[in-house]
């Protein structure tokens, strides 16, 4: 019995500690998937002027458009989810900005058996310039040959 006792009052005394750590949330349920609505159609919006932009930009800036779409496209991506782990680490959301900015190293050192030194870290980006660069020189193939 003193045992039972001992853990339903450490099960108490955590159930207390996280429920002092829980914040209250700012806006209701429905007002958040009303907003997350909202949201994603905004994004769809701008999603299809980036397209748009993306098909005119190789005849102006005389560069491929799969070298736009794979490799510049991504960086602009990240740059928007580290935009994001600053944000957050501003508003004293350290376990968030962490999340975000730690999550591409914990991918990248998964692909690597699980382990990373700074041997493995250049060849993958030797393996990225490499493929960057051969993008970069492709030639699209015109629509009417098509």
């Amino acid at each position: 019995m003193g045992a039972d006792r001992k853990c339903r009052a450490s099960h108490l005394a955590f159930n207390l500690e996280t429920r002092e750590d829980d914040e209250e949330p700012e806006i209701s349920k429905w007002e958040a998937i009303v907003w997350l609505s909202i949201l994603t159609a905004w994004v769809s919006l701008l999603s299809g002027y980036l397209v748009d932009a993306i098909e005119g930009a190789p005849v102006s800036w005389k560069i491929p458009i799969s070298f736009i779409s794979v490799i510049l496209l991504p960086i602009v991506g990240n740059a928007a989810e580290h935009a994001g782990a600053i944000m957050f680490a501003m508003k004293d959301k350290l376990d968030l900005s962490l999340g975000v900015a730690i999550g591409s190293s914990i991918q990248i050192s998964m692909f690597a058996e699980g382990t990373s030194n700074y041997l493995k870290g250049l060849v993958l980006i030797l393996c990225y310039l490499i493929v960057a660069a051969s993008f970069f020189v492709h030639e699209d193939p015109h629509q009417d040959d098509i």
